[in-house]
């Protein structure tokens, strides 16, 4: 019997493989639902995602694991649209190869010069098809890859900073430039999706291809020795292997050890709109990462079943925020979008705010390499031993089970 502690995507990863080839396994997850930050409420009729979160469809990992058809994936267009902070106004940057009607815009935009645009270009072929080796290379930040690449302050404060900004939760740009152009990469090679009926139908197929029994939920563990996982009501299990697929906090203070990771943090305020304020079925950047909103998005634009019928549901996140009142801080977004959007803004309703402390792990330059097996009994998976992303704890929990 293998024990996995945490049935997030990681966990649920781990053990399909395992499943795969005969081995019986059982996963403790201490709250109400499968998914870890993968998860998604109904409140209201309108699908909430803990955050905002989307698909890569050209992860590797997901391609071999997830049956995209039955999750009825839903894209949004290639590209952005962006503030411009001076005026009160909107370029889109779109994907060439996928959005061709959007050229002459991106093109004629006031975001970056057109040297940066051709820069642009020449990065999207570079990065094509761009495979796991290139975390080899040699660390430096995104900001500094960015600027010996070329790239105006303009273009990197007006695009990839209120963009990646968004992806790595973190608006300096510190991310390892590795990671930076594996995920660019992936962006251009396939679709940014949700799936229909909210995020977590993800973990829920994942769940699907176990056997009913294998996941046990309300089931806190609280101690590990040796072979032995001791939960909080009292109970003791004993596992040949045992897997911990928690956040990296939670694992590290299961085996008692003083945990030094440190995490990006995000806030994600919803709203219920009676019709979306975008034209374009893309995320809106804000470059003044000061403002309280850095990044919005109209999930039901893409995927109607976010939203009842006759309503829009729209998503503003945050980074790098301490909150301190969620109603507070919904007054101050609609204030601050009634300047983007006009008076209509004050008709919206706020619906939930979710704040995440622990959104993803950092990956600056600094990071330390982990490894997923921590003794003979004892292995580790999941986006905070690789880098953060659902490819990576899939790809994680794969090379846990076929260890085992």
């Amino acid at each position: 019997m293998v024990i996995i502690i945490g049935a997030g995507i990681a966990g649920l990863t781990c053990a399909k493989y395992l499943k795969d080839r005969g081995i019986q396994s059982l996963i403790l997850e201490a709250s109400d639902g499968v998914g870890g930050r993968v998860r998604t409420d109904v409140y209201e009729g309108f699908l909430l995602d803990r955050g905002f979160q989307i698909l890569l469809t050209a992860y590797p990992e997901a391609q071999r694991l997830l049956n995209y058809k039955s999750l009825d994936l839903k894209a949004f267009k290639s590209g952005a649209v962006i503030r411009d902070i001076h005026k009160n106004d909107f370029s889109v940057m779109a994907n060439p190869f996928k959005e061709p009607s959007k050229i002459w815009s991106s093109l004629t935009s006031n975001v970056g010069t057109l040297a940066d645009k051709l820069r642009v270009l020449r990065l999207i072929f570079e990065t094509y098809n761009v495979q796991e080796e290139v975390f080899e290379n040699q660390e430096i930040s995104t900001i500094e890859y960015l600027r010996n690449y070329g790239f105006s302050d303009n273009m990197i404060q007006q695009f990839f900073k209120p963009f990646f900004g968004g992806v790595f939760l973190e608006n300096e740009l510190s991310t390892s430039a590795n990671f930076f152009k594996y995920i660019f990469g992936k962006f251009y090679e396939g679709d940014t999706v949700i799936p229909a009926n909210g995020i977590e139908q993800i973990p829920e197929q994942l769940m699907k291809m176990l056997y009913i029994g294998t996941v046990k939920l309300n089931t806190k563990v609280v101690k590990i020795e040796g072979n032995r996982v001791y939960l909080e009501n009292g109970d003791r299990l004993y596992g040949e292997k045992i897997v911990l697929a928690t956040d990296g906090l939670q694992a590290e203070k299961l085996i008692g050890k003083i945990s030094e990771k440190k995490f990006n943090s995000t806030t994600c305020t919803y709203f219920s709109a009676d019709r979306s304020p975008l034209k374009e079925k893309m995320l809106v950047l804000n470059p003044n990462r000061a403002s309280m909103v850095h990044n919005l998005c109209v999930p039901s634009d893409i995927a109607p079943a976010y939203a009842p019928v006759g309503k829009s549901l729209i998503s503003v996140s945050t980074q790098d925020f301490d909150l301190y009142d969620e109603h507070e801080l919904a007054k101050n977004i609609k204030r601050e979008l009634t300047t983007w959007y006009g008076k209509e803004v004050e008709e919206w309703q706020h619906l939930k705010t979710y704040h995440i402390p622990q959104a993803l792990p950092n990956f600056d330059t600094s990071k330390t390499n982990n490894s997923l097996k921590l003794s003979d009994i004892l292995y580790q998976c999941g986006d905070t031993v690789a880098y953060p992303s659902s490819n990576a704890a899939m790809a994680t929990g794969r090379k846990v089970a076929e260890m085992i």
